[in-house]
């Protein structure tokens, strides 16, 4: 039992979360994730994906992974853990080798992988991911999975994507001290995407936007490959701060006013609406316009969401996402954040969140925008058993004959 559950850590600004899952179905060809714990604590160790209080941050871990325990009825050993956009650096890298029998095999494939990330990485870097875009047999273009075709030249360009060791080292001492050991790192839009992007959509082109609390990811999928990472150093913190500020409340208070009358697209709200507001300094609770709250978000939120825009536009994909925008993460749950997004955007948007691969009784606990990226982990050591069983089946069974959905899903992760 021990050896089929998985983790996801998702360890954020203002939260951190936890995702427990067991690896059930026909594995490999059809694995599902059986969801039996969820875990959330309040975090302030981190800021913008950088440790800067082990002690803050090794507590919240902790409490986020003992309250996903309890509920699994389960202790885990290992987790994987979520790396922001802010702190990758993605590059692409080609590769060619002679291939030595009549059909390429799956040791060609991996050869010719070998020798794309043969690259001199930078000063305090480490690989994240290595994720093929397109494979050529004797100069022929568009091929997904080469194994079992017939060439004598393999070629293969590949997305490396590497991380700050810094960054890393420090969140491995953090989760270390707390009592569990790194099964990997993955990048967060990847795992959050895993969780709540469809085949479909990454073939016509889409845009993930993961709005945390303090920063905002973005990454793009085209022609069913992962394409560009960025991240935008504002997010739902920036919002929050705007409330305490222009409406004279504390921070904690304004989280609250954010969470239970926010809206973010202020055309939405009634004039006359009033909402009462806690007092400060020894005054009493005093009452505003719910208008003037909505319009501070909105403010704000139409910032972040025009640096995102920018971002895809200066990466290149402006007018070429058909499938437009998914929006995820805990300040995604905002009343009128899509209709925002998409007067932003100019384009289809949706709010995404957790569904695919998953069972169980408990799918309902992390069927949310915030669950997106700590869900995603967990489908991610889903994945990895997936390729385990894969490989130590090789004689009989190839990726190419995994259930469709499913194999397109794991050669994102190759």
């Amino acid at each position: 039992m021990r050896d089929a559950l998985v983790c996801g850590l998702d360890i954020g600004t203002t939260k951190t979360c936890a995702v427990i899952g067991k690896v059930e179905g026909d594995l490999p060809r059809m694995p599902e994730l059986k969801i039996l714990g969820v875990g959330r604590s309040r975090s302030s160790g981190m800021r913008r994906g950088v440790v800067r209080d082990i002690d803050e941050t090794t507590r919240a871990v902790r409490e986020a992974i003992a309250a996903a325990e309890r509920m699994a009825g389960f202790k885990v050993e290992g987790v994987y853990v979520g790396i922001p956009g802010e702190y990758v650096r993605a590059i692409t890298s080609p590769g060619i080798v002679n291939v030595t029998s009549p059909e390429v095999q799956p040791s060609d494939v991996q050869r010719v992988i070998e020798v794309a990330r043969a690259v001199i990485l930078p000063p305090d870097s480490e690989f994240l991911h290595t994720l093929p875009q397109e494979y050529l047999v004797d100069r022929q273009r568009g091929i997904s999975d080469p194994v079992g075709m017939t060439g004598t030249r393999l070629e293969v360009d590949v997305c490396i994507v590497t991380m700050s060791s810094s960054v890393a080292q420090n969140m491995r001492k953090a989760i270390e001290r707390a009592g569990y050991d790194i099964s990997g790192f993955v990048l967060e839009p990847l795992a959050a995407a895993s969780a709540t992007i469809t085949e479909d959509e990454r073939e016509l082109g889409v845009a993930l936007v993961e709005i945390g609390g303090g920063s905002t990811n973005l990454a793009v999928f085209h022609d069913g490959k992962f394409r560009h990472v960025a991240t935008v150093g504002f997010a739902g913190g920036a919002v929050t701060s705007d409330i305490a500020q222009g409406l004279s409340v504390t921070q904690s208070d304004a989280e609250v006013l954010k969470e239970k009358y926010g809206l973010a697209y202020e055309p939405m709200v009634d004039p006359a609406e009033m909402i009462e507001i806690p007092g400060t300094g020894g005054q009493g609770p005093r009452t505003v316009q719910r208008e003037l709250l909505a319009h501070i978000i909105h403010m704000r939120l139409e910032e972040v969401l025009a640096m995102v825009s920018r971002e895809i536009e200066r990466a290149g994909y402006a007018g070429k996402l058909a499938a437009g925008v998914v929006l995820t993460g805990g300040t995604a749950q905002l009343r009128g954040a899509v209709e925002l997004a998409r007067e932003v955007f100019a384009m289809p948007v949706r709010i995404g969140q957790p569904g695919r691969f998953l069972a169980g009784s408990l799918v309902d606990h992390v069927e949310q925008p915030r669950f997106s990226t700590a869900t995603g982990l967990a489908l991610y050591g889903m994945m990895e058993q997936a390729k385990g069983a894969e490989k130590a089946g090789a004689g009989s069974l190839t990726l190419d004959r995994l259930s469709g959905s499913f194999r397109r899903w794991l050669t994102e992760f190759f």
